[in-house]
């Protein structure tokens, strides 16, 4: 049995870690769960262990876990800690070949009558493929990647993009039971209404 080393640890986030070095375990837990029940701690317990040793993870255990972390009361708690603690790194909206606001403009009059409030908005600091635009509404922030910050790009598929995060902005996410609902039939149905968005999503494929 390797020794233990278990702490609750001050995550801008719901992050829970473990990792094994020589023959020791160290577990961090972020210190949003410090007050959970016995039987969360538990399922979490689990989990990382399952993880660790590439077990299946006890169906039960798992809902226990998602069905806390979901609930009303702790979302709200960590949406207030990552404002407070995480930091969100803004480049600029003025790009070599795109302006973010000027898109964000016109895609506000064309789609939503011009209502929607502007969050921030900016490109990434680098050219990411993996994540290629993101709503974050703990600090009310569309970044978009500035892999697409450039003239080989047609301007549909940054408008798309945009439009996207914007919906995001528009739809927040919806709990299920336990489970999170990012694109809600909402969500698609206007997603829908953006006129080149079989084209937008083909170039994106191309990345």
């Amino acid at each position: 049995m390797p020794e233990f080393h278990v702490r609750f640890y001050r995550y801008s986030s719901m992050n829970n870690t473990i990792r094994l070095r020589e023959r020791m375990i160290f577990v961090r837990i972020s210190d949003l769960l410090e007050g959970a029940p016995e039987s969360v701690l538990h399922a979490i317990a689990h989990i990382l262990l399952a993880k660790l040793y590439r077990k299946e993870i006890d169906r039960q255990h798992n809902a226990r876990y998602r069905r806390y972390v979901t609930s009303h009361e702790v979302r709200h708690k960590t949406d207030l800690i990552r404002t407070l603690r995480g930091s969100k790194r803004i480049t600029t909206t003025k790009g070599r070949m795109y302006d973010l606001d000027e898109v964000f403009e016109t895609l506000n009059q064309k789609f939503f009558h011009g209502l929607m409030a502007r969050p921030q908005l900016t490109w990434s600091d680098h050219n990411a493929r993996r994540m290629l635009g993101h709503y974050d509404p703990a600090h009310n922030t569309i970044v978009i990647s500035r892999v697409f910050d450039r003239p080989t790009t047609p301007r549909f598929a940054v408008e798309y993009l945009l439009y996207h995060e914007m919906l995001h902005l528009k739809h927040p996410v919806k709990m299920r039971g336990s489970r999170r609902c990012v694109h809600t039939p909402e969500f698609m149905a206007e997603e829908k209404l953006f006129p080149e968005l079989e084209k937008a999503k083909t170039f994106l494929k191309t990345l």
